[in-house]
């Protein structure tokens, strides 16, 4: 076999390993995104009786109600009896993986309108940090509840007032939840959570 034959077979060697590694990393990454899936479904499954209801709620399109059920989810995981009782540094503990549950509930039965990671994205968008959650930075929240329609020529609506249909402002829910009595503290160690979750 001549020089030239042999080194054609070795190329035709490696290009035939090379497509068949670059279809294995393929296969690798789906895998990986398909084992991701899982795993999110799974954190949802073993918090069944814990979300059921808010699920339930969700997927009926009562979002008023999911609002409050929001509030009780929060409560069951802090185990404080009442919303008052929640204060920014049970916040600042509060498990990122509870609130992707409660978030991908929302973002799935509304088709991406609302949920923590829509509110998240509009108060960077209007330019919320953790720098500005960090200075306590109102300013940056009240643009961001302008953008959701909770402020309206200055001043803040009650949540009753809400629009609770899908027609509301993309990030309007869950809404009562920011309604703390620890104002704007709240809500700065709140966006704090929710961006060093990722969400």
């Amino acid at each position: 076999m001549s020089n030239e034959a042999q080194e054609s077979l070795v190329t035709t060697g490696s290009t035939g390993v090379e497509a068949q590694l670059k279809q294995l990393n393929q296969l690798l990454s789906s895998l990986n995104e398909r084992v991701s899936r899982l795993e999110e479904n799974f954190i949802l499954v073993a918090d069944l009786h814990k979300y059921k209801k808010l699920q339930d709620l969700l997927s009926s399109g009562d979002f008023r109600e999911a609002d409050w059920e929001t509030i009780r989810a929060i409560q069951a995981v802090t185990g404080e009896p009442d919303v008052e009782s929640i204060t920014p540094d049970d916040m600042r503990r509060f498990p990122c993986d509870e609130l992707r549950v409660i978030d991908n509930l929302w973002t799935t039965y509304t088709k991406g309108r609302f949920g923590f990671s829509v509110q998240m994205q509009i108060y960077q968008s209007v330019g919320g940090s953790l720098d500005t959650t960090i200075s306590q930075d109102t300013t940056v929240i009240e643009r961001f509840g302008e953008r959701v329609g909770w402020r309206v020529e200055n001043k803040w609506l009650k949540c009753d007032d809400l629009d609770y249909t899908l027609s509301a402002p993309v990030g309007c829910h869950p809404s009562r939840w920011w309604n703390s009595p620890f104002g704007s503290k709240m809500t700065n160690f709140f966006f704090n959570r929710l961006l060093t979750c990722g969400l």
